[in-house]
């Protein structure tokens, strides 16, 4: 999915990045710690939200500089810190095709080892960019957690609202990908409105991205997943592309489904109407967030962020067309 941010100037900013990442993931003066932080970096992630951070930047008219690397990088530690975390709370036992920390190493060591990842981001921002980096990566913290939390006490609830699985989303997944673009404009030294607006194109993105996420989830085949299919469905997060569809499938939802039961919900959704509403909602989030943005004077980098959101969208359609 890089590729779709992907120009020679950001190809470039995140080859810095990536040397500034594994130097974070690798300062422990414990072995073990670098060890397991060093698994999860080099698992090869997408590195969509530095690169966002570097396409922010270039948007504004500031080259990359060491500020803005160790930025992108903390975002992404950020992000790598929070999957341990997700993968702890979840009881996976695999991600990207290999055992999770927590089957590795047990749920003490596991969660130790992403404690690290998001303080050292928090360091690496307060001594190697700025305080009000600092304070937006700080602040983003917390929303990650709220929204995780919002999840989790949403869990097995059919009567789950869309406005809650809004928030969740907003918290847990969308204020990173709005740090991303904040950070950015905050060492760019940008105008209120123009951090504002930065902001917000980054938010609505990342709520596209989860979105679309939970989506796949839902219409994509295992073997495109890389896991079983309605994962969610079993886990009890009833997200909004569920919650967005006129199938009528809430009376066969709760803990214990058998894989008898997934199956016929996700038929019954597969069926329904959700995927071209969810398509739509995201379409209107992808209006809002190119509207959102300032105004670019570099040609290259305006065609990359205003042309991200539908690229996604398509993306997503594609991998549900090809299960």
């Amino acid at each position: 999915m890089i590729e779709l941010v992907q120009t020679p100037a950001i190809a470039q900013g995140l080859r810095k990045v990536e040397t500034r990442i594994r130097r974070l993931g690798g300062s422990s003066e414990l072995a073990g710690i670098n060890d397991g932080a060093g698994r999860i970096i080099t698992a090869g992630g997408k590195r969509l939200r530095p690169a966002m951070t570097l396409a922010a930047s270039l948007a504004l008219g500031k080259s990359p500089d060491r500020r803005v690397i160790t930025a992108a990088a903390c975002v992404e530690m950020i992000h790598a810190g929070s999957l341990i975390h997700d993968d702890l709370m979840d009881g996976a036992r695999q991600r990207r095709g290999t055992a999770t920390l927590n089957a590795e190493l047990g749920a003490g060591k596991a969660l130790v080892i992403g404690d690290f990842m998001l303080a050292r981001a928090a360091l690496a921002a307060i001594t190697a960019v700025s305080r009000p980096v600092a304070e937006v990566l700080a602040a983003t913290a917390v929303e990650l957690a709220e929204g995780q939390f919002q999840e989790t006490n949403d869990l097995y609830d059919a009567r789950r609202t869309r406005e809650s699985a809004i928030r969740s989303i907003t918290g847990k997944t969308a204020a990173l990908f709005r740090a991303s673009c904040l950070v950015a404009a905050v060492c760019a030294h940008a105008s209120p409105e123009d951090r504002a607006r930065m902001a917000a194109y980054g938010e609505r993105f990342g709520l596209i991205f989860q979105i679309l996420d939970d989506l796949l989830d839902l219409t994509a085949s295992s073997r495109t997943l890389g896991k079983p299919a309605g994962n969610d469905l079993r886990q009890g997060v009833y997200s909004l592309p569920l919650l967005l569809s006129d199938a009528d499938v809430r009376h066969l939802l709760g803990p214990g489904m058998t894989d008898e039961q997934v199956t016929e919900v996700l038929e019954r959704l597969r069926a329904s109407r959700m995927t071209a509403t969810t398509l739509e909602y995201c379409r209107g989030l992808a209006a809002d967030a190119v509207a959102a943005l300032p105004v670019i004077h570099d040609e290259e980098i305006a065609r990359v962020l205003y042309g991200l959101p539908t690229a996604y969208i398509d993306h997503a359609m594609e991998l549900t067309m090809a299960s």
